[in-house]
């Protein structure tokens, strides 16, 4: 088949910020008839491997890179899952749900600053 790939033209200035709309995007991709699992390979694997970078990135394997979001449930069976965030690992750095909360604060902050 045709691997399809997460993400969004939308131009800059229209209020879709990155991250938020993805958590969408995966549950339309499921109501359109994908399995949660190739849901989620839209915006892991299937762009590691359009970029030529599968060996890199994509999948969790060792010797890879991985940023990583750690999830309080399981969204193979629930896409929206994704949005049950309990933390991340980025760049080797935990990040608890206290510090992401804290994050999205300041980004909620200058999405609605004038």
């Amino acid at each position: 088949g045709i691997p399809f790939l997460a993400g969004t033209d939308t131009p800059p200035g229209v209020a879709v910020f990155p991250g938020f709309s993805l958590h969408q995007e995966l549950q339309r991709f499921v109501a359109a008839g994908f399995t949660p699992l190739e849901a989620l390979q839209t915006a892991t694997l299937n762009p590691a491997k359009f970029l030529g970078m599968q060996d890199r990135l994509g999948s969790i394997e060792k010797g890879k890179l991985a940023d990583l979001v750690l999830l309080d449930a399981n969204p193979l069976e629930d896409i929206r899952n994704t949005h049950k965030i309990a933390g991340m690992v980025v760049n080797g750095r935990y990040l608890s749900r206290s510090d992401l909360d804290n994050m999205l604060a300041g980004v909620e902050k200058a999405a609605t600053a004038k």
